[in-house]
């Protein structure tokens, strides 16, 4: 047992040649780790004055065309920030137009401020001239959609047409009493139909009776019949 214990200790008792191989690997790792350092500390050291001065100046180069393509690039963007409004715009422009012209065509509903203009016809006198001048004298006056009796819009193209005691109305027969309704102005709609001479004296030298009614807001739901031109064509 004591010999055993003596052969422990000489293992763990360094001789003189394991010491010295400790501090030359000690020596190294110091030597390399101070050169390192000194390395990281003066990289450009050895570079002369006129070099760093070229080097400098490279920078400047650098950042100058740095902030050059970002002055372009915020101008494109601007730019395309500024298209994307000017589109939306003409968009919604476009939008406003299209339903503006599909109320004066009659292809839609339309609903607004205007008169309703009753016209009594007992001894069925009053035919499809009467209503067709009661229909210019509106228009005149600035009414942007009218109807007859709820079922006729009357547009650009519509007719009127006697047919026996009865009038058609853009292929729609309408019955008596007639009931116009008109879209615009209320106070000149109105005006257009009372003056002297206009829609309700010539009624009333017709044995009927004309009434007119402001209202506030009046819907149209009746559409124009929609042809097809034969003839005509866009132009390119």
């Amino acid at each position: 047992m004591p010999d055993a214990r003596k052969g422990w200790r000489s293992l763990l008792r360094p001789s003189v040649s394991q010491l010295a191989v400790a501090v030359l690997i000690g020596g190294l790792a110091f030597a390399v780790t101070l050169q390192i350092r000194q390395d990281d500390s003066d990289k450009y050291s050895g570079v002369r004055g006129d070099e760093l001065v070229e080097l400098l100046k490279s920078l400047d180069s650098a950042n100058e065309r740095l902030g050059t393509q970002i002055d372009e690039l915020t101008i494109t963007r601007n730019g395309l920030l500024s298209s994307t409004k000017l589109s939306d715009r003409a968009e919604k422009q476009a939008k406003q137009r299209a339903e503006q012209l599909s109320i004066l065509a009659g292809t839609s509903g339309a609903t607004g401020p205007g008169i309703e203009v009753v016209i009594g016809d007992p001894d069925q006198r009053i035919g499809a001239s009467s209503l067709l001048d009661a229909i210019e004298e509106l228009r005149d006056a600035g009414a942007e959609a009218i109807a007859v009796n709820g079922v006729a819009r009357v547009v650009a193209q519509t007719y009127f047409l006697d047919v026996g005691p009865e009038v058609r109305v853009g292929g729609r027969e309408i019955k008596r009493p007639y009931v116009i309704e008109a879209i615009g102005n209320t106070n000149t709609l109105s005006e257009a139909v009372r003056f002297p001479g206009g829609l309700i004296d010539r009624v009333d030298n017709l044995g009927g009776i004309a009434t007119v009614t402001k209202q506030k807001k009046i819907t149209i739901t009746a559409l124009a019949d929609v042809k097809s031109p034969e003839y005509a064509q866009p132009t390119s």
